[in-house]
């Protein structure tokens, strides 16, 4: 699945020339676009860990997006700033759901051993990283747990937990089988698969707007609260992929967001941030995560 990147006006990106690659300067039109193949996030695992590409998307109140490009270990990420709070979005470890292709939402479902693992991994990648000042969760057991596993390793700080930063409910899809969905139940199916960003699931599903909403006021609550800090929320596919879109109003989808992926805002206000990392997976190898991406892909959950 190709990675796609929305923009208002034209930009150009260059690439730093590094062992792997020759260095690359391009321009693209004012047009939803795929990224290159060299560009495509999904593919970041398998660049070395310190030459992994960092997408830096900065949104204003004219929604004008820009983008760049810098390695992890040199990024400005790293260094929060009075001015804006860093949060580092981070998609909860896998599940046995997860690795069934089965549709979780509000249902409270642990990690799995695989899971576990992966907490673990990210875990110690942030230990490593600039200090962390609170932990905000989803208050579901799979982002729970792996905001617990993160905290044990960056100085045992306690877990906030938040409702708000919950998978979207999925009503009465939750608990099926994704494949067998459409055939059991095909009005609900049929409302999730709908373009109509108002239309909710039966069974007291989300639409895609009111899960936008709650997401991305969530997001600025926390920014506002921690401006000048260094915050990690752990989260779900659902809900980073609805900040993919405040991102990139007008583009196409985020593609798969794996489990324990990093994604990194600066929240400077309402009327301004920066997405500085999307979907990070280098402290992950390739055997380490599902490559369906599966409830971080638009099944979501």
């Amino acid at each position: 699945m190709n990675t796609w990147l929305c923009v208002n006006e034209s930009i150009s990106v260059s690439i730093p020339k590094h062992k792997y690659s020759r260095s690359h300067s391009y321009s693209f039109p004012p047009i939803p676009l795929p990224l290159p193949s060299f560009l495509r996030l999904k593919s970041v695992s398998s660049l070395p860990k310190q030459q992994a590409l960092n997408v830096s998307l900065t949104r204003h109140s004219t929604h004008s997006l820009q983008m760049a490009d810098s390695s992890i270990s040199d990024s400005d990420s790293s260094h929060p700033h009075p001015e804006y709070a860093e949060i580092v979005v981070v998609r909860h470890g896998e599940t046995a759901w997860n690795a069934d292709g089965r549709i979780q939402g509000h249902l409270d479902v642990e990690l799995n051993e695989a899971g576990r693992q992966q907490a673990a991994a990210v875990a110690d990648r942030l230990s490593r990283e600039p200090k962390i000042s609170f932990i905000y969760s989803s208050d579901l057991q799979r982002a729970y747990e792996t905001a617990q596993i993160i905290a044990s390793r960056c100085g045992g700080l306690e877990v906030i937990k938040d409702s708000d930063l919950r998978e979207r409910h999925l009503g009465d899809l939750q608990g099926l089988i994704y494949r067998e969905a459409a055939k059991t139940h095909p009005t609900a199916h049929k409302a999730f698969s709908s373009r109509n960003e108002d239309q909710e699931i039966p069974g007291g599903g989300e639409s895609i707007a009111q899960l936008f909403q709650r997401c991305t006021s969530a997001l600025q609550r926390i920014g506002r609260k921690h401006k000048g800090e260094r915050v990690v929320v752990v989260t779900h596919g659902g809900f980073i992929r609805s900040l993919y879109r405040w991102a990139c109003p007008n583009g196409r989808p985020a593609g798969k967001i794996h489990n324990t992926s990093v994604n990194v805002f600066h929240m400077y206000g309402e009327d301004k941030w920066t997405l500085k990392l999307w979907g990070d997976v280098s402290h992950l190898s390739q055997d380490e995560f599902l490559a369906s991406g599966f409830g971080g892909d638009r099944t979501s959950g």
